[in-house]
């Protein structure tokens, strides 16, 4: 087994496998953290809280990581998937099933991160790629706290590989062949997460956070719908589900950019000081685009897009949002 990411969620994922006997290889872009693993059995930089099994090692080496690997797994932020994947693609073994943890939309392109390694790797693999997501803290899953997660393909057999090769008595995995759904789910639920945090950094209640995490799916369906994907999938972990940790959850780094911000903090400090990837920050400016270009009506992407990129004021954009013209739900 090879993880491609030695983040948080990286290291987390391979400690799953790993823990399941699986000989498994991390890959990660800084050597010292590769060196730490190796020597320490620990992610100081992003897991610290996490022993890791000896059958897990890491490697600087992306070809060192990928060799004679049955299942590849892709845990690379959005905004630096395609360049490591151009990177590692003439190393990925021909018949190695491929799963995407990464969570995002592409920047200028638009793409969603399976069409991008469609477009790295070629439409040849795209029986073998798989894609995981769900209601799912690095912290919890690493400490084994009992948690459910989905894997969706567009190869039953395929992903039933993937889904079993998870699956642990604290890591439950659900199948699904809605691609599409679960990717723009474990995508969006990032920037609705900024918003529940903004309301939280101002004062606001449960009322609110609730409201958000409502109207949030809303936007989210809207998107999906008109992407192809399947309603459904939104109401599960997926959808709702990882919607609901990602704004509620005390470790969700969105939320901590949200709370930040409607504190007053600028976005520059926030993330000076963060020490993680909070995907929502990027994944805004690309939903908001992607608004624009399917016509989709998103009022609190808008808002939250106009807050981290235009400066917007934080109370302004709750006006605006409670003041637009009266709908239908």
């Amino acid at each position: 087994m090879a993880v491609l990411g030695a983040g948080a969620w990286g290291t987390a994922l391979a400690k799953v496998l790993a823990d399941k006997q699986h000989p498994t290889v991390i890959w990660s872009h800084r050597r010292e953290v590769a060196d730490t693993i190796n020597e320490g059995h620990v992610n100081t930089r992003y897991l610290p809280t996490a022993e890791l099994p000896a059958t897990l090692r890491a490697t600087h080496d992306v070809e060192e990581a990928l060799h004679g690997a049955e299942l590849v797994v892709v845990v690379i932020p959005s905004h630096g998937l395609r360049a490591v994947m151009s990177d590692a693609r003439r190393h990925v073994p021909e018949r190695a099933l491929l799963c995407s943890a990464s969570k995002g939309i592409e920047n200028d392109s638009l793409m969603l991160m399976s069409d991008v390694l469609l477009d790295v790797l070629g439409h040849q693999v795209q029986p073998r790629l798989t894609y995981l997501s769900g209601p799912s803290f690095a912290k919890e899953v690493a400490q084994r706290m009992p948690t459910t997660v989905v894997v969706a393909g567009t190869s039953e057999r395929e992903t039933e590989v993937v889904q079993h090769a998870f699956a642990t008595d604290k890591f439950r995995t659900y199948a699904s062949q809605d691609v599409t759904g679960v990717e723009i789910g474990g995508a969006l639920k990032n920037v609705i997460a900024i918003a529940a945090g903004v309301s939280d950094g101002l004062g606001y209640g449960h009322n609110t956070r609730a409201g958000l995490i409502t109207r949030g799916l809303a936007e989210i369906g809207r998107v999906a719908a008109h992407k192809g994907a399947n309603p459904l999938t939104l109401a599960g972990l997926a959808g709702m589900g990882d919607l609901v940790l990602t704004c509620t959850g005390e470790l969700s780094r969105n939320r901590t950019v949200g709370i930040e911000l409607g504190k007053g903090r600028t976005l520059g400090d926030i993330l000076a000081t963060l020490g993680h990837v909070a995907e929502g920050v990027k994944t805004t400016k690309s939903a908001f685009d992607l608004s624009h270009k399917l016509g989709v009506d998103m009022p609190i992407t808008t808002e939250v897009y106009r807050i981290l990129y235009e400066d917007k004021s934080p109370q302004q954009a709750v006006v605006d949002l409670m003041s637009r013209a009266l709908s239908r739900e």
